[in-house]
């Protein structure tokens, strides 16, 4: 008998990238698609698809090298959990970008052989992608790489302090409410729609911040999701009892921007949820401040002298500085996941400061079933 092989994803604006996906996964036996609901892309990616589930099933279902094709039954990264489990196959397919922690131990608690393609595009044709293919927003992302907390006056009152950014290329559609300022970056999409426009960066950022933060607003974004957005490259903003920042530094180097891109990877974890609060028993006080502002420096200083070793300790030590402060930013799904690299990786952290999304490490060498990053270059002054 054939093995079973199973792949799940949206398939929205089939391309090739899809097929040869499907092909590399159809050498392993016959195979199974499960398609992510519309309700379910929505709630992930905060999208609506091109094409609805039903158009998206009838073509999957089209293609030869597909033995049988539905839409998952469930909802969340796990959308095809009930259905794995009533076909029961040998082989579970994933690509790199759509690879997480969740998929993985689903499948050992199952029995299911896990493996991540490479995404090797067919003889003679381009490497394709939807999110390249879309190409309607160009708007960044951005990570925060330490000091995630500090642009809040509730906790810079205590001891002043600075954020560390970059810009980051939107070559994945990062999931939704997962900490790489997605909020801030829909609100920049209304504003300018594809890209951010030219003209002064920090004015372009505080047009945003205070767009998406007006008069009235009860819970006030930190000013770093805008800058982080706006401002190409490395930046530092020093907060100090304030909402917006009273010193910013930036890095255009090319060189050291490399540098960071070749060192650091992303490995998804779930969306944070839409009830959670990471507000609920915080502990805010100057000696948690004082110690996330100090690991926050130290994580500027070694980035600067490129000591990926000393990046990594700091960037731990602004992890741990903030756990100390907002103990809800950890669930047990991301300490299982932390728990299962620590020992293969230099440094880590999560992406932004609101719990889930990303587990952002930094390493010398490749990381396991990682994504990697660009930093936006361009509008430097």
């Amino acid at each position: 008998m054939h093995k079973k092989v199973f792949v799940s994803g949206c398939y929205d604006m089939l391309h090739s990238g899809h097929i040869a996906f499907f092909e590399e996964a159809a050498q392993y036996g016959d195979l199974y698609v499960g398609i992510g609901s519309d309700q379910t892309i929505q709630e992930l990616k905060a999208r609506k698809t091109i094409n609805t589930d039903v158009e998206r099933l009838y073509m999957v279902n089209a293609l030869k090298v597909v033995k049988e094709a539905w839409i998952n039954s469930g909802n969340g990264i796990l959308d095809f959990a009930e259905d794995v489990k009533r076909l029961r196959p040998d082989i579970f397919f994933v690509n790199r970008d759509g690879h997480s922690p969740a998929k993985e131990r689903f499948c050992k608690q199952l029995g299911i052989r896990y493996i991540v393609s490479e995404r090797i595009p067919h003889n003679g044709l381009p490497a394709r992608s939807t999110t390249a293919l879309r190409k309607e927003c160009l708007i960044p992302y951005r990570i925060d790489l330490a000091g995630g907390w500090l642009d809040q006056p509730f906790v810079n009152k205590y001891y002043p302090g600075s954020v560390i950014t970059v810009s980051i290329e939107p070559d994945y559609e990062f999931n939704d409410r997962s900490g790489m300022s997605t909020s801030s970056r829909k609100k920049a999409i209304e504003l300018w729609h594809t890209d951010i426009p030219d003209g002064d960066r920090e004015m372009l950022a505080r047009t945003l911040f205070c767009f998406e933060n007006p008069p009235g607003t009860a819970y006030v974004s930190g000013s770093q999701d805008a800058l982080g957005i706006v401002m190409p490259g490395l930046n530092r903003f020093l907060y100090d009892n304030d909402y917006w920042p009273k010193k910013m530094d930036k890095v255009t180097d090319p060189d050291l921007l490399s540098w960071i891109e070749r060192r650091i990877w992303l490995i998804p974890l779930y969306p944070r949820e839409h009830d959670y609060d990471v507000l609920a028993n915080t502990h805010i006080d100057a000696n948690g401040a004082m110690a996330l502002s100090r690991a926050s420096e130290d994580c500027w200083k070694a980035i600067l002298n490129k000591d990926v070793n000393r990046w990594g300790r700091a960037s731990i030590a602004s992890f741990e500085a903030q756990l100390q402060m907002f103990p809800n930013m950890i669930s047990k799904d991301v300490n299982d996941t932390l728990e299962a690299y620590k020992s293969q990786v230099l440094g880590w952290k999560l992406s932004g400061a609101g719990g889930g999304g990303y587990l952002v490490v930094v390493n010398e060498t490749p990381v396991r079933n990682a994504i990697q990053i660009r930093i936006r270059r361009d509008g430097f002054e």
